[in-house]
């Protein structure tokens, strides 16, 4: 089992890599409440089966004010206090919630994180973004606060659909071309062996994933410089999550692709990098190819929370395993795409 450390301004997290689920009691209180899906709490109730579970449904659809409240509503009736301990135990959506209703039940209690998913073991539960979303907007009410551990145990991802590992895939590239040219080759020489979960390949690919956020996270907590490069392919991806009903980590492949194309376009990186960029995502069963009516897509960038006025902190690759932000004008990335 491999650790790593992310020191937030409140609190500091051991983020747990390997066999260690069989661990998590180590890690609770007696006053622990669970929050958790359907799913999960059918697949994995035997390890938390003694502590008192708010069972929340399955989907983005859940990730709604209106789940959060149905939560303080279960914590009251559980008579939780300062004292209680909240364990998200489950995907990014149910980490996601469970740090937000962490942070702001009787103005913050504790709380962990196992993630189940690939999603959220290598982004959604690293790193201390907590939030819903509201209005169609994805995570516009949330705060920053990190969980006191995160367990990532590979062997939670042996239930996934190819499509859910496929999805958590794209994060993980994201990660690369941001930062590791190294990874970047890595995945490029073992994606059979990591889409089949090989468990020495998907361990390291997990841990070099999370160790580049972690890295950048201990930098910039609240996102005010480095922090946003982790936005690569975020700022098209959330625009078609919302507009077309993709899933996180399809919509993310697909903002790669118009991410890394605009940095061809731009002069960053050379054709040869963009093709390998998208050949990357294919050998990962991610969309590339893509047919969208950019004028609805930057009517929702227009709304999202990374705008600043009249203009938009994108991000763009130097090179394959280098980022840089770079502001740009609405009416100029309405000129570029549509190019």
């Amino acid at each position: 089992m491999k650790t790593l450390f992310i020191k937030g301004q409140n609190n500091k997290t051991s983020v747990l890599i390997g066999n260690s689920l069989n661990e998590l009691t180590n890690y609770l209180t007696a006053n622990t409440i669970i929050i958790t899906d359907s799913k999960v709490n059918s697949l994995y109730s035997h390890y938390f089966n003694n502590y008192k579970i708010i069972e929340i449904g399955i989907g983005e659809k859940n990730k709604t004010l209106k789940t959060v409240i149905y939560i303080y509503e279960k914590l009251l009736e559980f008579e939780a206090d300062k004292t209680t301990f909240l364990l998200g135990f489950g995907g990014g959506i149910v980490c996601d919630i469970t740090g937000f209703v962490a942070t702001t039940f009787m103005r913050g209690v504790r709380f962990g994180f196992v993630a189940t998913t690939l999603l959220s073991q290598v982004d959604a539960s690293i790193g201390g973004k907590n939030g819903v979303n509201f209005n169609g907007f994805k995570n516009i009410v949330g705060t920053i606060n990190q969980p006191e551990f995160v367990i990532c145990d590979p062997s939670t991802l042996k239930t996934l659909q190819s499509k859910e590992i496929s999805n958590g895939f794209a994060e993980i590239i994201k990660h690369a071309l941001i930062a590791d040219f190294e990874m970047f080759k890595i995945l490029q020489l073992n994606s059979k062996k990591a889409l089949k979960l090989d468990t020495i390949i998907i361990e390291s690919l997990i841990y070099q994933s999370i160790k580049i956020k972690s890295r950048i996270v201990n930098i910039d907590e609240f996102e005010n410089h480095e922090r946003k490069k982790l936005n690569f392919g975020h700022t098209f991806g959330h625009a078609i999550e919302k507009v077309y009903k993709f899933s996180h980590g399809q919509a993310v492949s697909y903002g790669i692709a118009i991410a890394s194309k605009l940095s061809y376009k731009k002069g960053y990186i050379t054709i040869d990098e963009y093709n390998s960029i998208i050949s990357l995502l294919k050998l990962y069963k991610l969309p590339v190819k893509y047919n969208f009516d950019f004028n609805l897509l930057l009517e929702s960038i227009i709304n999202d929370k990374k705008r600043e006025q009249d203009s938009i902190s994108f991000i763009l690759l130097k090179k394959i395993g280098e980022a840089h932000i770079e502001k740009i004008s609405i009416n100029e990335l309405s000129l570029l795409i549509k190019e």
